[in-house]
């Protein structure tokens, strides 16, 4: 089923009969809410349209509340804060974020999310698992006609960013960091009998002066370790500026023969690094 279109009167008694008509604001700010709020506004005002004061007043108590949040589940969520391929991101209470797949077609995506990173949380190092986004709650959410599933996952915590800003190539001693913290996020699911899927780099978060990491969207989970390797070999290889001949050598050959082992990976690749750079000195990443 596609989204309801956006509220679009032609004039006051139109724009007041939609406002006075809709049950809730999640209704009548379906789609476009911004739009359909200035439009509306703009046909209301009683400056404007004599005898629309009540409507006016409706479209005010409606907006707040569209943007104090909404209720879904045991959550109060605010407006869209990410529009995705295949998801919709809200922020939620509780420093929570409220994942809702566009369309319902995929809602068997979001239950694979749900399966993978409960199964993650129970097998996983619990010292690793700030790697992986915690899941809160899995339900299904229904909204008129359409029935959709639900995921309430952790917020990654200020600072963070998607690697896919990055938009230059970085020097090879930065790009180590990062590349080491993937291969720990993939370790994890690998161990506990699961990949990630879909290694890109609008699904790494990290935070440059922290050097923290999370791998997030796990919705094309599946069991393909060789897979993440690959993948996350051809993000390192994009992100590399001039690395030394052994580097480049190294990440080539992980894209054409990748390994199925991101732990054993990882130590080859710390060898790799001490060979070149000796100890590891803490180097802030400027974006």
């Amino acid at each position: 089923m596609s989204a309801r279109p956006a509220v679009r009167p032609v004039d006051a008694r139109e724009a007041a009969a939609a406002v006075m008509g809709a049950r809730s604001a999640a209704e009548l700010f379906a789609s476009d809410p911004a739009g359909t709020y200035r439009r509306l506004a703009r046909l209301l005002h009683p400056d404007l349209s004599p005898g629309t004061a009540a409507a006016f007043a409706r479209l005010a108590s409606l907006w707040a509340d569209h943007t104090k949040g909404t209720r879904v589940g045991r959550h109060r969520v605010g407006p869209p804060k990410h529009r995705g391929g295949t998801a919709m991101l809200y922020p939620a209470d509780d420093d929570l974020v409220l994942k809702l797949p566009r369309d319902p077609g995929d809602n068997h995506l979001l239950r694979r999310e749900a399966e993978a990173l409960r199964t993650i949380a129970a097998e996983g190092d619990p010292r690793l698992l700030p790697y992986i986004p915690r899941l809160v709650a899995s339900f299904r959410h229904r909204a008129g006609t359409r029935e959709r599933q639900a995921n309430v996952i952790s917020r990654a915590p200020d600072g963070f960013v998607p690697l896919s800003v990055v938009r230059a190539r970085l020097d090879p001693r930065d790009v180590a960091w990062i590349w080491r913290r993937l291969l720990v996020a993939v370790g994890i699911a690998h161990r506990a009998g699961l990949s990630h899927g879909a290694v890109l780099p609008r699904h790494v978060l990290i935070h440059p002066l922290d050097h923290g990491l999370i791998l997030v969207d796990w919705c094309r989970a599946g069991d393909d370790p060789a897979r993440d390797v690959e993948q996350l070999s051809a993000l390192v290889a994009g992100l590399l500026d001039d690395p030394p001949r052994s580097m480049r050598a190294f990440v080539e050959g992980c894209r054409r023969r990748p390994p199925s082992d991101a732990w054993a990976l990882l130590r080859e690749l710390d060898d790799l690094l001490e060979e070149l750079y000796g100890p590891r000195k803490y180097r802030p990443l400027e974006i």
